[in-house]
């Protein structure tokens, strides 16, 4: 694997993913985790298959006794697109890094079961693991070489991620589609998995550097200068992600309070009555416009807390729409329609935590709501341990009741246990560094008393 991790490890991380998918997804039945091996041979090699049972409860583990991508696997040149032989959805996910959904296996074009012997496979999406260049060769200098296509091409040279794993989820006749919910979720698992490899990578990579400083002071701090240093400056990435996961708490919980409201579709109702102005008002051509229903539409999958998004409205959305009114103004009716449903966007960020929807929600105590409420539309330019604390033990109460509840706990711990490791590892880092150069430990910085990641 590209990324470097104990076996023990990789294998228990995989098993994990697995779990968390057939859990997840009632449709789901099978999971297998490849690993795809440093490059240029880039080997595709099953890590470990999980199958749960008909009642849902217990997962059993193991490898098919036949597979081409056993151990030891498939070295990249025997499963990549090659005129005259059958095309292989392996290929597909690490060549293009893109998913492969097998939602027809009658017309499926990389069953190589089904163009070889002509036998149906069953229903399944892959997906690959993406991590970035820049987070996974930190320090290293140039990337690696990367193999060619059957064109001669070197592939993803002009990509920003590298391909460290492949996940394959099988499901029950005809309950898969291409971008299904279950498609998305995936997709978010394998982030997650992402994260966690390259999580471990960075643990080794500061146990090597510990090991280095007892051989050599003087080198050790070079390495840690070079390769520490730079790892620390990709906290901005953890922040990101708890960003993220915030986000789809936030999704999470207005899914479930706004199930029986007449107001749960309001978002969607305003972007696509802009949308409609702006198609009966411009043509297709107009950059600004085009511009504007693209940004429109990407809201529909952001969420912030309220007042961040009141102002990305304003400065992605509302600052728009008035430039376009200054050139191409329109009647005092389709004006106030316009304002109407810029207005509706602003509202849809405050749904979730409005006191008269809360009110109609008798799943929680009032006490729990407001604290809820609190935590996950509070203000993050500033992440502290505590609040992560307090999210993680909220998540772990039941009466919560979200779809993906346990998965985001989950995450949440993983991502404050990297930061922990990040923060300490900035000590750390500094301390050696004033020693080594100063010769003594003046200089040392403190230990903080409020210790927060930054954006």
């Amino acid at each position: 694997m590209a990324i470097k991790i104990d076996n023990g490890l990789l294998e228990q991380a995989c098993k994990e993913i697995i779990e968390t998918i057939l859990f997840c997804l009632p449709n789901a039945y099978k999971g297998t985790v490849y690993r795809i091996g440093k490059p240029p041979e880039m080997i595709a090699k099953r890590i470990t298959s999980g199958i749960i049972d008909e009642e849902r409860k217990i997962i059993s583990w193991g490898l098919p006794e036949r597979s081409e991508y056993n151990p030891p696997g498939k070295n990249f040149v025997d499963y990549r697109d090659q005129p005259g032989r059958p095309l292989e959805a392996m290929a597909w996910c690490v060549e293009k890094q893109k998913s492969w959904t097998a939602e027809d296996p009658k017309n499926d074009n990389r069953s190589v079961r089904l163009q070889v012997e002509g036998v149906l496979e069953d229903f399944h999406h892959m997906e690959p693991v993406l991590v970035r260049k820049d987070d996974l060769y930190v320090g290293n200098g140039s990337n690696p070489e990367y193999p060619r296509n059957s064109k001669g091409e070197i592939i993803w040279k002009d990509c920003d991620y590298v391909v460290v794993g492949v996940i394959k989820i099988h499901f029950q006749p005809n309950t898969i589609k291409k971008g299904s919910p279950e498609t998305r979720v995936i997709k978010r698992l394998s982030r997650s998995l992402g994260t966690e490899l390259l999580s471990y990578q960075l643990r080794q990579h500061s146990l090597d550097a510990m090991s280095q400083l007892a051989k050599d002071k003087l080198q050790s701090c070079n390495i840690l200068a070079d390769s520490l240093r730079n790892a620390i400056t990709k906290s901005g990435l953890v922040f990101s992600l708890i960003k993220l996961e915030l986000g789809f708490l936030r999704e999470q919980w207005e899914q479930v309070l706004l199930r029986q409201s007449d107001q749960k579709e309001m978002k969607r109702e305003a972007v696509l009555a802009l949308n409609s102005v702006l198609k009966n008002m411009t043509q297709q051509t107009d950059e600004l416009a085009v511009s504007l229903v693209g940004i429109q539409n990407k809201f529909l999958y952001l969420s912030f807390p309220p007042e961040q998004g009141k102002n990305w409205v304003c400065m992605q959305i509302e600052d728009k729409w008035d430039e376009l009114l200054h050139r191409k103004p329109v009647g005092e009716e389709q004006t106030k329609e316009i304002r109407r449903g810029i207005d509706q966007l602003k509202r849809s960020l405050y749904l979730g935590r409005d006191p008269e929807i809360l009110a109609t929600y008798s799943k929680l105590s009032e006490s729990l709501k407001k604290e809820w409420v609190d935590l996950i539309y509070s203000d993050t330019d500033q992440v502290e341990f505590h609040f992560l604390d307090r999210l993680i033990r909220f998540l772990g109460d039941s009466s919560l009741n979200l779809p993906y509840q346990e998965k985001s706990r989950k995450g949440l711990i993983r991502l404050k246990a990297l930061a922990e490791t990040m923060g300490q590892l900035e000590q750390s880092t500094n301390m050696v560094l004033t020693q080594v150069l100063n010769g003594n430990g003046n200089g040392m910085i403190p230990n903080r008393d409020k210790p927060e990641l930054r954006n």
